[in-house]
């Protein structure tokens, strides 16, 4: 069952990496829904403009200057977060930096670098925060009747890795690792919190135009690409409802899917990312924000199909509601998993007629294989859901930016 969780109107929540992208939106989220916010990130500047308009729009909201790297300043977070609203209930580990290039061009000094933030910084905010709670809730005893959450964004890389960003990959397959250890000792001990693991597919933010880039040409998401608000509804549903793991966007469950059952078909289908996820336009400035705040603002500049919704996600966050869309989906994925496991096989018989014989097993595979992925992505676009205050696909299934 979990911890009973607070609703979002209800709590203080405090999130880190939350001057630009999914932590801005999240933020900005939880304040329209009524939660009191701490907003945590290098920016300054970004900060104090994004609690101006959480003001003004009549939310709540305040910040801290923080380096999720540096231990000492995860802790001074946590205590202005009790001096400014009195505690807090849920913690979201949202920092995090990227880095493209191959493992052997990117410099041992750039990887600790993002491990500081995006392993260590997940640490330092899970431990600070789950000593916190579990002081408070401690005091409390009975009385409050309430727990606390822990929301550790890891990422669909947490599962499985694509090229150009093996050590973003790595850190994410230790914040998965850290936080199913965590999960497991709070419970063991007893403590009421619930610890949360959210893994998006590819959002459109500025994490790409930010990011450390060793690459001749600036990078860019591949399909399917969705909205960050994607994310922060799993995120928020996380703070209400003590979820294990949940995929922001199905296309982050294809993927995972994928590399669980056909790990070295994945590998042969997914080299032509090593081109398709850069685009044309040449690297200016390849440093990024992996050592300097950069300013960001909610959304990145994807030129692409950016879905405003998913229907996996949601059959996620409200099953008791959406039990159709629940089986649809999770027979699709049976489905593909089964092609994918090379027992479904007739894209691949297909291509390899049409190519008169000649086709190679290889490219037969990477046919079938990115079909599969495809088809999942476009079921995830286009069941029609309405709950939980989601659209169905006819009217929010799509967004190009203008």
């Amino acid at each position: 069952m979990g911890p009973r969780l607070r609703k979002v109107e209800e709590q203080v929540i405090v999130i880190t990496g939350a001057s630009s992208g999914i932590g801005l939106v999240t933020a900005h989220m939880a304040a329209r829904r009524g939660a009191r916010v701490m907003l945590a990130a290098r920016n300054e500047r970004a900060l104090e403009r994004a609690v101006d308009d959480i003001v003004a729009a009549g939310g709540e909201a305040a910040y801290a200057v923080t380096d999720v790297a540096d231990e000492g300043a995860v802790e001074r977070l946590a205590d202005a977060a009790v001096r400014e609203f009195g505690r807090f209930d849920t913690w979201v580990n949202n920092a995090s930096v990227a880095i493209y290039g191959t493992t052997l061009q990117v410099t041992t000094e750039d990887m600790r670098r993002l491990f500081d933030v995006n392993y260590w910084g997940v640490v330092h905010g899970s431990r600070v925060a789950a000593e916190h709670l579990r002081r408070r809730l401690a005091e409390e005893g009975d009385a409050g009747g309430y727990g606390g959450a822990i929301v550790n964004v890891g990422s669909t890389l947490s599962d499985r890795v694509v090229p150009l960003l093996g050590i973003y990959a790595a850190a994410k397959h230790a914040v998965k690792g850290f936080t199913d250890a965590l999960r497991m000792d709070l419970e063991h001990e007893g403590v009421p919190v619930s610890v949360s693991l959210v893994k998006p597919a590819c959002i459109d933010t500025p994490f790409y135009d930010n990011a450390r880039n060793y690459l001749a040409h600036t990078p860019q998401p591949t399909p399917p690409v969705y909205v960050p608000e994607v994310v922060a509804e799993a995120i928020l549903g996380c703070a209400e409802r003590p979820l294990r793991d949940v995929f922001a966007g199905g296309g982050a469950k294809a993927m995972s899917a994928f590399g669980y059952y056909a790990p070295a078909l994945a590998d042969r289908a997914l080299r032509p990312m090593y081109e398709t996820q850069q685009t044309d336009r040449p690297t200016h400035d390849g440093d990024g924000n992996l050592y300097r705040p950069l300013d960001g603002g909610p959304r990145g500049r994807y030129r692409g199909t950016v879905l405003e919704s998913s229907a996996y996600t949601t059959a996620t966050l409200y099953p008791a509601t959406t039990v159709v869309a629940a089986v649809g989906v999770g027979a699709a994925l049976l489905a593909a998993a089964r092609l994918l496991g090379g027992r479904g096989g007739g894209r691949a018989a297909a291509h390899e007629d049409s190519a008169g014989g000649g086709a190679s097993p290889a490219a037969a595979d990477a046919t079938s294989s990115e079909w599969a992925v495809q088809r999942l992505a476009a079921l995830d676009r286009d069941v029609g859901i309405t709950s939980g205050g989601v659209a169905d696909s006819a009217e929010s299934a799509q967004h190009v930016p203008g």
